[in-house]
């Protein structure tokens, strides 16, 4: 297994490990939370950048490492509504949307197409991150103003619907 297939391995084993610390919620595993979190943020563009630099895309890494990216946002958004720090529909939203975007590629390689991914869905990873580490240090670490991680979570849900939308629009498969 080479080194960017590793690193999406890593995230993935990261992700019980951040829920447990979210959901203890106190100062202390915020912290940790936050430290462990960016780390697995951090290997998500790592590991892209490594696989591309050096030649190493290989089909397990285009399967694992979106795969790690659902299972970090989608289990540490189901953490945020665990502790009341979320409510629960910008998850359904996230949720749905990967869904949705996962069967559309389904369908796609069942037809021999491959649909990869776009600049709107490499956003809405990034600002679902920045998200993330803002209610991850809201208000444990850092008390932010309740608009702006209003605003934030708004943005997120835009961007993840949007996105989702282009994926849908672009895609050239038979439906029926």
């Amino acid at each position: 297994m080479n080194l960017p297939n590793k690193l999406s391995v890593l995230r993935i084993l990261l992700v019980p490990v951040i829920i447990y610390l979210l959901l203890v919620n106190t100062l202390n595993t915020s912290i940790a939370a936050l430290v462990v979190f960016s780390l697995a943020a951090l290997t998500d563009k790592f590991d892209g950048y490594y696989a591309r630099k050096h030649n190493l895309i290989t089909t397990l890494g285009k399967i694992l490492d979106p795969l790690a990216d659902k299972l970090l946002i989608i289990g540490v958004f189901t953490a945020f509504v665990q502790t009341g720090v979320l409510s629960t529909w910008p998850l359904v939203i996230i949720v749905a949307r990967e869904l949705a975007v996962t069967g559309l590629r389904v369908v796609a390689a069942d037809q021999g197409s491959v649909i990869p991914a776009n600049i709107w869905g490499k956003t809405k990873t990034t600002i679902q991150m920045i998200t993330a580490i803002v209610l991850i240090i809201n208000p444990q670490i850092i008390n932010f103003p309740f608009l702006l991680t209003e605003l934030l979570i708004w943005l997120t849900v835009i961007i993840t619907i949007y996105s989702g939308y282009t994926y849908f629009a672009a895609a050239e498969v038979d439906y029926s």
